[in-house]
Formats: structure tokens, sequence, C-alpha cells
């Protein structure tokens, strides 16, 4: 797939405060116009760096675990040579789902920042909140979890829904 060609998403109109979610906005935009999957963009930082940055590539790779959020951890420990991210930070456009929110604590990652919700999530069409509720929640970890840039990531999501995307 080396030769094939990628779109450039266009400039938008809306920008995140913070520059770590601009990354991931940026990170999901390239994903979603090129059809790789849903508008879910991370990227992980330690010590003030980005180590690692990744969309979600479902509908790419076809494979159902390839979620931004695993795309970044994958992409972290690569780079650092490590499986332990401990010191880092994940910041990602929408809460992560259950399978990304276990792997983020397997992965030791301290702390996850995220733009719009588990509810958001499910507006637009993902089964997050169903994954949720069948595992009980996640109040219990509201330490771990942080909001932040919602009104940015919402305009992602609508932008993600403009496309016409494929739902899976």
């Amino acid at each position: 797939m080396a030769d094939e060609k990628r779109i450039r998403a266009p400039k938008i109109g809306y920008r995140a405060q913070n520059a770590y979610i601009r990354m991931a906005i940026d990170e999901a935009r390239k994903g979603i116009y090129n059809g790789d999957g849903g508008p879910f963009g991370s990227v992980i930082v330690k010590d003030g760096q980005v180590v690692g940055r990744g969309h979600n590539c479902v509908l790419k790779k076809k494979d159902s675990t390839c979620h931004g959020e695993m795309e970044a951890i994958r992409n972290a420990e690569r780079k650092l040579k490590t499986h332990d991210l401990s010191g880092c930070v994940l910041y990602t456009t929408g809460e992560p789902c259950p399978m990304c929110l276990t792997a983020c604590m397997w992965a030791n990652i301290e702390h996850v920042c995220y733009g719009c919700t588990i509810k958001d999530n499910s507006e637009i069409g993902f089964r997050d909140e169903r994954f949720d509720e069948l595992l009980g929640g996640r109040e219990r970890l509201r330490d771990y979890l942080e909001e932040m840039d919602r009104e940015a990531c919402l305009k992602l999501f609508k932008e993600y829904g403009s496309l016409q995307p494929t739902l899976y």
C-alpha cells in the first residue's frame, strides 16, 4: 500500500484550544478523508513530546481492533521500544471505548484526555455506550479520564457525518 494515493484533508474553520487535541483532530481528519474509519484520532505524549499517534483504521485494515487509541499505543510502543508507557498521557477525539480504555491501562498510560463523550460517540453511530452499559460504566475512572475541547471535537464529528461515512 506504499504507492496508495492518500487524500489531504481540507483546511478547517474550527480549532481546539489544547495543542495535543488539535493534533488528535488532525490525525482523525487524515483517516476520515481517506475512508480509513471513524473520526477518532489520538496522540500520546511523554515529557512534552509526542511519542505516538494514530487514527481509526478499522475499515482500511479490516480489523475491528484498529481504533485510534490502539493505533497510537502500538505506534508509541514501537517508537519507544517498550510495552510500558508509564509517564504518558493519551489525547483523543472521543472518549475511549472499553477496549481502548483497558488497553490504556494495560500500557500504563497515566491519564487520558478526550474530546467527545461516549454518548457523543453513540450519537454518530458507534456502539461504545452499549458496551459501557454491559460492563458497568466508568464512574470509578473519573480521575483517570478528563474531558477537554469537546466543542471542537463535536465539529469534527459533524464534519465526519457530512462525508456520508460507512458505519460499522
